[in-house]
C-alpha cells in the first residue's frame, strides 16, 4: 500500500491500454512499480504487454491506485464501478473533459473523496499502445482537481505524477474546461478545419508545401474518433471560442473583399488580426515555462545521410553552443533538409564559424 507520508506508489492498476494507459504503465514500470492492465480490446492489451508495460492478470486485491485512460463517454461508468467495488485506495482518471466526469462520479457513488480527477496535457498524433514512451509526459503540466479529495488520494495522485515526469498543477473541474477548449480543443478543430482544405488540392499544389503548413496542421493527423469524444464532452467552452473565433475570420473576410475599394481600411483591418495573432502567440510560455526568449536561427543545410544530425549537434556542443530548439525542412526532390537552429542571442555568430570551420553549409 501507499506510503501517504511519502507519496510512494507500490502497486497500480492501468484500465485502457492505449496511448496515454500505456505511457504511464511504462513510465511506473521503470520505476519498479507493480502495474496490471486491463483493456476491453485485447489486441490492445496483448501489445502493451509485450512492450513490457504490465501484468495482464487482475491484482490479487486492492491497489494503491487506479488509473483510468479510456474514452470520455465511458470515464464515469468506468469509474464509478472501481469506486464502489472498493478496487483501488485512489482512483483517478486522465480524461480531458473534467467537470461532467466529476459531477456523474460524486452522484453516483456518494461523493467518492479517493477519486480524484487529473489530465495530464501531453500526447501524440498517433494512438495505442504502440505510439506509447515512458517519457510522454516528462515536463508537461498534468492539471489535478483537488477540490473535494481527501489528503491521501490527492499524495498518491501526486505520487504518480512525480514518477511520470508530468508537472502537477492545481485547477478546478470547471476551470480546467473553459482552459482546455482555449489552448487544446479550439486549435485542434482549427487545425483540422485548414487541414481539410488541403484535401481537394491537386498535388502539384501540395508540393509547394512548407513547414509552416506541416506545423500548423500537425495534430490534423490526431485520432477522429477520439476527438469528437472529447468536443462532446465539452462543447459549451469550445463552441463559445469558435463563435468569438467565426467573429475573427467573418472580420478578416470582410477586410480581404474591400481591400480593393477601400485599400486602407482593408490593410488597417488585416494588420489588426495579424497583429493580434503575434500578441496571443507572445503569450505562450516559453522553455521551462518561463518567458519566451527571442532566440536566433541558425539555417544549415543536412545531408539526408544517417549520423549527419549527430554530428552536427556534436560540433555546437564542442562549441560550447546550446540548442535551444531544432526544426527541420526536407527539400521536395533532393538529400537534402535544412535545419533550423536556435540560440541565444549572441553565441550565433560562434556556432557558425564553428560549423563553417567543420565543413557545414551555413547560411546567413
Amino acid at each position: 500500500m501507499t506510503d501517504v507520508a511519502t507519496g510512494a506508489l507500490s502497486s497500480v492498476l492501468v484500465v485502457g491500454t492505449g496511448l496515454i494507459g500505456t505511457s504511464v504503465a511504462l513510465a511506473l514500470r521503470a520505476h519498479g512499480v507493480t502495474v496490471y492492465l486491463t483493456d476491453r480490446d485485447p489486441q490492445a492489451l496483448r501489445q502493451a504487454v509485450d512492450l513490457g508495460a504490465g501484468d495482464p492478470t487482475a491484482p490479487p486485491g486492492q491497489v494503491d491506485l487506479a488509473v483510468v485512460a479510456i474514452a470520455p463517454s465511458a470515464t464515469a461508468s468506468v469509474v464509478s464501478g472501481l469506486v464502489a467495488a472498493n478496487a483501488a485506495a485512489t482512483v483517478i482518471d486522465t480524461c480531458g473533459v473534467k467537470a461532467d466526469i466529476l459531477r456523474t462520479v460524486r452522484a453516483s457513488a456518494g461523493g467518492a473523496a479517493h477519486f480524484v480527477g487529473t489530465h495530464p496535457m501531453a500526447g501524440r498524433e498517433r494512438s495505442g499502445p504502440l505510439a506509447a514512451r515512458g517519457d510522454l509526459f516528462e515536463g508537461h503540466p498534468w492539471v489535478i482537481v483537488p477540490d473535494g479529495v481527501d489528503p491521501g488520494s490527492l499524495a498518491r495522485t501526486e505520487a504518480l505524477v512525480a514518477l511520470c515526469g508530468g508537472v502537477p498543477v492545481h485547477l478546478g473541474a470547471a476551470e480546467h474546461d473553459v482552459a482546455v477548449a482555449l489552448v487544446s480543443h479550439v486549435p485542434q478543430v482549427a487545425a483540422s478545419l485548414v487541414a481539410a482544405r488541403l484535401a481537394d488540392g491537386e498535388d502539384e499544389t501540395l508540393a509547394l508545401t512548407g513547414q509552416g503548413l506541416r506545423d500548423t496542421t500537425r495534430v490534423a493527423a490526431s485520432d477522429p474518433d477520439l476527438w469528437v469524444e472529447v468536443l462532446a464532452a465539452n462543447a459549451e467552452p469550445v463552441a463559445r471560442i469558435l463563435d468569438a473565433l467565426r467573429q475573427d475570420v467573418d472580420h478578416v473576410i470582410s477586410a480581404l473583399h474591400e481591400v480593393g475599394v477601400d485599400p486602407e481600411w482593408g490593410r488597417t483591418a488585416l494588420r489588426e488580426a495579424l497583429v493580434r495573432g503575434n500578441a496571443g502567440r507572445a503569450r505562450l510560455p516559453g522553455k521551462h515555462g518561463g518567458r519566451q526568449t527571442p532566440y536566433v536561427l541558425v539555417p544549415v543545410v543536412l545531408p539526408d545521410r544517417p549520423g549527419e544530425l549527430a554530428r552536427l549537434f556534436a560540433t555546437a556542443g564542442e562549441a560550447g553552443v546550446n540548442i535551444e530548439d531544432v526544426a527541420i525542412e526536407h527539400s521536395p526532390g533532393q538529400p537534402v533538409g535544412l535545419v533550423e537552429l536556435s540560440v541565444a542571442p549572441g553565441a550565433e555568430q560562434r556556432l557558425a564559424d564553428a560549423l563553417t570551420a567543420r565543413g557545414w553549409q551555413v547560411h546567413a
